[in-house]
């Protein structure tokens, strides 16, 4: 089911489509099981906020626990601020298009930009002796480290990150327990 995030003829409310329903950003747009769910965000770092809150949002009516709620919240808010600042450069042309999709084994969330892709081999390493007081420059290994798997596809007209987070059925309290 595809939705799409943007501004509300000219009214500063974001907002989201599921089938013609309007619905505000934050509320959950459909139910996760078995399901896809996907946004268009501008290039601007106010939708970044957006798009985490709406992680934070499906990923705990997918059930899981708090703390890997943070997680994946984390994991999607740094790779909407790579694709905003890095792979868009704030261009106001340009899109980033923000899926979720829930299985019976894992809470898939892909982000799409429309740069100029990225060189894997040019990312420094965070913990290198040099880097390790620098303020930034650590997103990609947070991601990596909140999510279970990430895979990341440079192109010539953007990149493509899947953020993956399997799910293990319900544990305590009706939570899924995950890796």
């Amino acid at each position: 089911m595809a939705c799409s995030l943007g501004k509300k003829h000219g009214r500063g409310g974001e907002y989201g489509t599921v089938g013609s329903r309007a619905i505000a950003v934050g509320q959950e747009p459909v139910a996760m099981n078995h399901k896809r769910v996907s946004f268009t965000l501008d290039s601007t770092l106010e939708t970044v906020n957006s798009a985490e809150a709406t992680a934070s949002n499906l990923a705990t009516e997918a059930g899981f626990a708090d703390d890997e709620v943070m997680k994946i919240a984390m994991a999607v808010r740094e790779a909407a601020i790579n694709a905003v600042l890095h792979g868009n450069a704030y261009d106001p042309a340009k899109k980033v298009l923000l899926e979720f999709e829930r299985t019976s084994g894992k809470f898939v969330i892909t982000i799409r930009d429309q740069g100029k892709g990225i060189d894997l081999t040019a990312i420094p390493d965070p913990l290198a002796p040099e880097n390790l007081l620098k303020t930034s420059g650590r997103g990609i290994f947070l991601i990596r480290s909140f999510m279970d798997e990430v895979e990341i596809n440079p192109s010539a007209v953007g990149t493509e990150i899947k953020l993956i987070k399997h799910v293990h059925g319900p544990a305590v309290g009706g939570k899924e327990a995950s890796q």
